[in-house]
């Protein structure tokens, strides 16, 4: 393990005795639902996953796509993707756009019974163009319309089937929780606006060219609730949980034991 890591944290571990509210984000939450171990581990104890490679040419596929909707949503205007996919709709203006996008900060929400400020940053948030200039308001009567940016390379059609892509369809679905709770008009369907990087070029040029497609979800933030109620349940037990029946990193764990001893 490299000198510089150490997965021993101080900082936003969870006391139970505490009464400041405890950030929580929606990344921890798909945590919890994968193993309720490693998340205690990391919220409760302060020991994290070892952390992942940062992907870079994905963060900048998302910039980019930011900077190009983000032309649309100052002039009002349907981005023409959204128009090949018959989409009736222009990027949402509000003032509270970059901050929802921040990493850190997000659409955040402080969820009374847990004490959590719940919390998530999303990519794009789309509107009816009939509605979308009425931004300086709470935004009851507003239907938005949850967008995430997803990047890949692969020779067969990008769709969301996989049985691992269950994470993209929770993390739609959180969003459009939080922003209900916040009290917007949130419709079930989502969109994805899913990048393909193409590699049958002849030749490279110093540039890579994408195929996007827009997948649409329909979401069901029905389990949200239930799921934030169960991850404080756990975080306020003084037992270290099971690991995950498909925890990559308690096997490996559990491999290593079995090996040394």
């Amino acid at each position: 393990m490299s000198k510089f890591y150490n997965p021993k944290r101080t900082r936003n571990v969870f006391d139970p005795a505490s009464r400041e509210p405890f950030k929580l984000s929606r990344s921890k939450i798909d945590l919890f639902l994968n193993c309720a171990r490693c998340f205690y581990l990391d919220r409760r104890l302060g020991v994290s996953q070892p952390p992942g490679f940062p992907f870079n040419l994905n963060s900048a596929v998302d910039t980019l796509l930011k900077k190009e909707f983000d032309i649309h949503r100052s002039g009002a205007t349907t981005h023409p993707l959204m128009k090949a996919y018959g989409l009736d709709l222009v990027p949402f203006q509000h003032k509270m756009m970059n901050e929802w996008r921040e990493n850190f900060k997000g659409v955040q929400f402080l969820h009374q019974p847990t004490n959590f400020i719940i919390t998530g940053a999303v990519d794009d948030l789309w509107v009816d163009p009939s509605t979308s200039l009425r931004a300086g308001k709470r935004g009851e009567e507003r239907n938005i319309y949850v967008v995430d940016y997803k990047s890949t390379s692969k020779t067969s059609e990008v769709n969301l089937d996989a049985d691992w892509q269950i994470g993209y369809k929770r993390q739609m679905e959180i969003y459009q929780w939080l922003f209900r709770q916040n009290g917007f008009k949130v419709s079930d369907t989502g969109y994805f606006v899913y990048a393909n990087g193409q590699t049958d070029r002849l030749a490279f040029d110093g540039k890579l060219e994408f195929d996007i497609k827009i997948i649409p979800y329909v979401g069901d933030d029905s389990w949200v609730e239930k799921e934030i109620m169960k991850a404080h349940e756990c975080l306020m037990g003084d037992k270290i949980p099971k690991a995950g029946l498909t925890c990559d990193y308690c096997d490996y764990v559990k491999a290593v034991n079995n090996a040394a001893f």
